[in-house]
């Protein structure tokens, strides 16, 4: 029998603990994923029932103040709809969703008591929070897909796949919109990363899921409630959420972007930072259990 010189039993090789595929097939078959998604599949299905059978608006090319006017217009084609289920989704729903993949990962173990287990595997502890935290964004990433690609299909049979009006004067062909909608989603995903970041460093600094979980939530609606006071001037620039809604700049022509690059920059920092932090804190931390 050969001897490990570094201690560990012969045959152990930590690359081999706890896959990225076993991590997501075991997040996959758990109950709160499948409701998760079921209930953003049938979202559309409601919004599309609420159009049908609500009254409409007597004005339907005004922009009103609600949603930069994609409420007149989503009635109008595929696109359209799915451009008003973004934004509708964008601001509460989504955050949710993904401080729940993401909230709910290390926290959950801890709460269930499996997670010393976890690491006695041993599993070391970064490629735990690293497999988790991949499988988190993977779940959300898809979890936008799925609204995204269900409004487009319930759009198209609801209203047709027609041109996309702009909500600023103007319309594009459908499958221009349609990739225009894509990259607005993807856009929406970027601007989720503080989100995901955040609730992994709750969630290895509590035995709460739900304290994660809603601690993401509050702290991201906190920002946009400041987002709001004018007051604060160019303060606001450095808030999570101050280029949450860039992406309607894709819906006009030609596209404006540049308060997309500086919100997917935002993002990208603040989820960098929040991780960075979540993987300093876990690396120290003592399992009680």
């Amino acid at each position: 029998m050969s001897v490990r010189t570094d201690g560990a039993a012969p045959g152990y090789r930590y690359t081999a603990t706890l896959s990225f595929l076993t991590e997501l097939r075991r997040q996959l078959t758990r109950r709160r994923t499948q409701v998760t998604f079921a209930l953003l599949v049938l979202l559309p299905l409601v919004m599309v029932a609420a159009f049908e059978f609500g009254p409409r608006s007597q004005d339907s090319g005004s922009e009103g103040t609600n949603g930069f006017g994609l409420v007149d217009l989503a009635t109008g084609s595929a696109g359209n709809f799915t451009m008003f289920a973004l934004m509708a989704a964008t601001g509460f729903l989504l955050v949710v969703v993904v401080a729940l993949f993401c909230g709910d990962t290390v926290a959950s173990e801890a709460d269930w008591g499996s997670l010393r287990y976890l690491l006695a595997v041993p599993v070391p502890r970064g490629r735990l929070l690293g497999v988790k935290f991949a499988v988190g964004l993977v779940t959300s990433l898809a979890a936008v897909a799925v609204l995204v690609v269900t409004c487009l299909v319930v759009g198209a049979v609801a209203f047709g796949w027609e041109p996309v009006r702009a909500p600023f004067g103007g319309e594009m062909p459908a499958w221009d919109g349609a990739l225009r909608v894509a990259a607005a989603a993807g856009y929406v995903a970027v601007t989720l990363l503080p989100v995901a970041g955040l609730a992994l460093l709750l969630s290895v600094s509590t035995d709460a899921p739900l304290g994660a979980v809603g601690g993401a939530v509050f702290l991201h609606i906190l920002s946009n409630i400041l987002d709001a006071i004018t007051a604060l001037g160019d303060v606001r620039n450095l808030l999570p959420t101050r280029y949450a809604y860039a992406w309607i700049g894709l819906m006009s022509s030609p596209a404006q972007t540049d308060d997309m690059v500086r919100g997917a920059i935002s993002a990208v920092i603040y989820g960098v930072v929040f991780a960075g932090l979540a993987w300093w804190r876990f690396l120290r931390k003592d399992i009680a259990r």
